[in-house]
């Protein structure tokens, strides 16, 4: 038993290492992959397997979609394709345990080490990572398959496999529980495979416990959306129901499959991981079809309505720059800056949301929207710098300038808010904890920093002069706030109220929102210079 858990232990440490040392080496072009190549479901199929191979871990594609579901960043339907994907991409890694070669584990693991410990070169260090972790993925094996062999003998053991052989429900059953459990279907697959190995297991009951592991697997995405938006709990509930009806519709044709694993090899543990590899293939082919279908089954599981964050530009096109009249390009990039200060703002709520709740979820959404209000930020600008080319008047050419100033200033409000998301990192990391009068204080700058934002956007959307009035006096009014707050904060700290981390970060926190602040008053004062 320890024989096979411990095999299992670094089985698994191999999986997650060489899958680290893939995603290093692609670095973020795999999220800007599956962000941009998904707008059709057979490239979110193949964009899902392509990660998928590269990570080593289906649950690890399927979380990431969850989380750019919940950011907004992907729909419903471009995450249907990359979770298929993502299934048949985590059947390279049964393919690669089945080739059985444990002679080249102790040299990987020797060569890795010398890579990964002693090389100084990051991409060295990567790739003694990735041979590392090949590596402890077949010690692993031959670990398992060792420690499985005594089971030949077991009575109990026995019955069990020939239980499972005549009823493959119980496999799908056994299965699923230890996949959920562990949270790693390359586990159960593994296992598996070593007991296939070692002639303890057919393969009718070996399919039973790969039907299993394929629904066990769901179990990390359905975890990974508590708490997320509408969206992003449909997607992991689609995974969900996907696995599930896909062994749903392959055991009444069992037997016929099986009869055509056993073409593929004389090996078993090979027909296992071929086994494997058809039934995600053909689970997928069988539903692709039906995407449309399983959405709005879902979404009557899980109804309302929900938007999805657009990429790109909206209101204004490169294209038609030099054929618009100057004052309704002026109108309508306005429009868009708008829209990416609405969207800046809703990246504050949700890094100040993760302070107030003393969590990280929000962390990787406001990085994804940072990216999309940098990107506008890029695009707007070059907008802009184009159509002040276009021979325009002294007032067109103010306004111009002011809108520049504008984007800056929004751009930075993102900025904040992905300041405060690592702001929030560092506290949890240290379990730092607020007293309850620095939380009030907080929640009170963060609501005069959100009034103000919503006051500037307004006033430049619709030239209301009263309104960015009133946020230059806010603007003086945080200014007072925040000497104070910073005062009363030092008192709490001489005290012993609060400790000297928890000041260092709040202190972070009220310079962040003063200079959101400070943003939203610069907004206010170019619509004011306008007029």
């Amino acid at each position: 038993m320890w024989g096979l858990l411990g095999g299992a232990g670094l089985f698994l440490f191999g999986v997650h290492m060489m899958g680290e040392g893939l995603e290093k080496a692609a670095g973020k072009r795999l999220r800007r992959i599956l962000e941009l190549l998904t707008n059709s479901p057979i490239m979110g199929i193949v964009v899902g397997i392509g990660i998928t191979v590269l990570i080593q871990s289906s649950s690890a594609t399927t979380v990431m979609v969850v989380s750019f579901v919940d950011a907004g960043l992907l729909s419903l339907g471009q995450a249907i394709g990359v979770i298929f994907g993502a299934n048949i991409g985590t059947t390279i890694t049964a393919q690669l345990v089945a080739l059985n070669l444990s002679e080249l584990a102790l040299p990987a693991i020797g060569i890795g080490f010398m890579l990964f410990f002693l090389a100084r070169e990051a991409q060295s260090k990567t790739l003694g990572e990735v041979i590392l972790g090949f590596g402890l993925i077949f010690l692993g094996m031959n670990i398992m398959s060792s420690s499985v062999e005594p089971l030949r003998d077991n009575p109990f053991f026995f019955r069990l496999m020939a239980t499972m052989s005549v009823h493959p429900i119980l496999g799908v059953i056994i299965g699923a529980i230890l996949t959920g459990i562990i949270q790693a279907s390359s586990a159960t697959i593994g296992m598996t495979i070593a007991l296939a190995t070692q002639g303890i297991i057919e393969l009718p009951a070996a399919m039973g416990l790969v039907f299993g592991s394929n629904i066990g697997t769901t179990v990390t995405a359905l975890l990974a959306s508590v708490g997320t938006s509408l969206n992003a709990r449909r997607a992991a509930l689609i995974h969900l129901l996907f696995n599930t009806l896909g062994a749903v519709v392959f055991i009444p044709f069992l037997r016929p499959f099986l009869s055509l694993v056993q073409l593929t090899s004389s090996d078993l543990a090979h027909q296992v991981a071929n086994a494997h590899t058809m039934f995600n293939l053909l689970n997928a082919l069988i539903f692709l079809p039906f995407l449309g279908s399983m959405g709005r089954v879902v979404k009557n599981l899980l109804p309302g309505e929900e938007a999805v964050l657009e990429r790109g530009l909206k209101y204004i096109d490169h294209r038609h720059v030099s054929r618009l009249p100057v004052n309704i390009a002026l109108g309508q990039v306005t429009k868009e800056l708008v829209r990416m200060g609405e969207l800046a703002k809703s990246s504050l709520e949700d890094a100040m949301a993760s302070i107030y709740e003393d969590n990280n979820k929000q962390v990787e959404v406001v990085e994804q929207k940072e990216e999309v209000i940098d990107e506008l930020e890029m695009e707007i600008t070059a907008f802009l710098a184009t159509l002040s080319q276009q021979g325009l008047d002294s007032n067109a050419s103010r306004r111009i300038t002011g809108l520049l100033h504008a984007v800056n200033d929004l751009e930075r409000v993102g900025d904040h808010a992905y300041e405060l998301v690592r702001l929030i990192n560092t506290r949890l990391d240290k379990s730092i904890t607020f007293s309850s009068e620095a939380r009030a204080e907080l929640r009170e700058l963060f609501d005069l920093a959100r009034k103000s934002l919503d006051a500037a956007l307004e006033a430049l959307g619709t030239d209301n002069l009263e309104l960015a009035r009133k946020v230059v006096k806010w603007e003086q009014q945080a200014d007072i706030m925040e000497r104070s707050y910073r005062d009363k904060h030092i008192s709490r700290l001489n005290e012993g109220i609060c400790v000297p981390g928890a000041a260092v970060v709040f202190l972070d926190v009220i310079g962040n929102l003063g200079r959101v602040i400070d943003h939203a008053n610069n907004v206010a004062h170019m619509v004011l210079d306008d007029f």
